[in-house]
């Protein structure tokens, strides 16, 4: 973690808070974009499918976000004017979650979110393992982004204006991917002769660090946004939590239940749950729900952030792997591993930010969205 990059983002004006990205991530996303376009067509390859028309994709998105959000826009083109890349291109990474989408891949990247309601403090407190390919292992970068409505930290990947993180109002966000039967399913703009867009979570998740003070706020961000792409941005406050899922067909609230929020890779609330669309041959969401709820259950006592990141440290000895590590002889598309390990504390507008899974959290980086 001593090597990771750490970008440092400080303007009230959206173009030059994107600019200042841009400039700082150059040399990084010139090697991991290719990653990306060899991604995009091995998972549409492998799902059957015809390749996906990036651009295209990346431009409807583009469209959806400049009236959702004229202001991320200007962000965004921020970022293309520091690092040299097209918009287009920018936005197909911020966008990956979509394109994916379009690719209708089956390939399963497991990720897995706890939150205690009320820890060691008394506060709620988060963990989460952010799974992803192997090969984006150094993908992905520390930062921290002031001027606008509110301070935040966290990590992202190259380019991206954010993932996982906490504000300076003490509101924190983890992300985890779902699949939903609605996803990229008849969106087409005929008008355009292109895949209809929408608004990309990962730039949901940006609007809520950098907009919202409490959860109502969050879930108000959230119900506003029209998606072509299925996730959940578990959301975490100093007095509350809650899980909220997102999908084309809606949004669905998962309150929590015995004072946890436990959430990896399938919806929960019943309306939404009726158009999942993983199954158990390509997943272990089910498996990692189950062993999850069975060590919060058996929690007598309220923890700290690291005991509560360190139950999310399970191997295949366990039962299940929540911490995953690469299987070497798979291939692109296929070597799903855990890339960080992520605690969120928002009474102190703290995150704690770990290179690969629970079981080599021996180095941690905390960063503070305010002193």
């Amino acid at each position: 973690m001593s090597t990771r990059v750490h970008t440092e983002i400080d303007s009230t004006d959206p173009f030059e808070r994107g600019r200042q990205r841009g400039v700082q991530v150059a040399a990084r996303l010139r090697e991991t974009w290719p990653i990306y376009q060899s991604l995009f067509a091995v998972t549409a390859r492998d799902a059957g499918r015809s390749p996906v028309d990036v651009p295209a994709t990346a431009e409807s998105c583009l469209d959806a976000v400049s009236t959702w959000s004229p202001e991320l826009l200007r962000e965004l083109e921020g970022v293309a004017a520091g690092s040299g890349f097209g918009l287009t291109t920018v936005m197909a990474l911020n966008a990956r979650t979509e394109v994916l989408a379009q690719a209708r891949s089956a390939g399963a990247t497991e990720c897995s979110t706890l939150v205690q309601l009320h820890g060691g403090d008394g506060s709620p407190i988060g963990a989460q393992t952010w799974d992803w390919h192997e090969e984006l292992a150094g993908g992905w970068h520390l930062h921290t982004v002031r001027g606008d409505d509110h301070t935040f930290v966290g990590l992202t990947e190259y380019g991206m204006l954010a993932k996982i993180g906490v504000n300076d109002a003490g509101l924190g966000v983890h992300l985890n991917l779902l699949r939903h039967a609605s996803d990229a399913r008849g969106r087409y703009d005929n008008q355009r002769a292109r895949p209809a867009g929408g608004v990309p979570v990962h730039l949901l998740a940006r609007q809520i660090l950098g907009r919202a003070a409490s959860v109502a706020e969050a879930v108000e961000h959230a119900r506003s946004a029209a998606v072509c792409a299925s996730s959940v941005i578990t959301v975490v406050s100093r007095e509350e939590a809650v899980c909220v899922e997102i999908s084309p067909a809606g949004v669905g609230l998962v309150e929590p239940s015995d004072g946890w929020l436990v959430h990896t890779n399938h919806f929960l609330e019943p309306r939404l749950a009726a158009g999942e669309r993983v199954t158990e041959e390509v997943t272990t969401t089910f498996e990692r729900e189950d062993l999850l709820r069975s060590r919060v259950k058996a929690v007598a006592a309220p923890l700290e952030v690291e005991e509560l990141a360190a139950l999310l440290c399970a191997h295949d000895e366990d039962g299940v792997p929540v911490c995953r590590h690469p299987d070497g002889e798979a291939t692109l598309g296929y070597r799903g591993s855990t890339l960080a390990t992520v605690s969120l504390d928002p009474l102190r507008c703290a995150a704690g930010i770990s290179a690969g899974g629970p079981c080599r959290r021996t180095e941690v980086t905390t960063l503070a969205a305010r002193p």
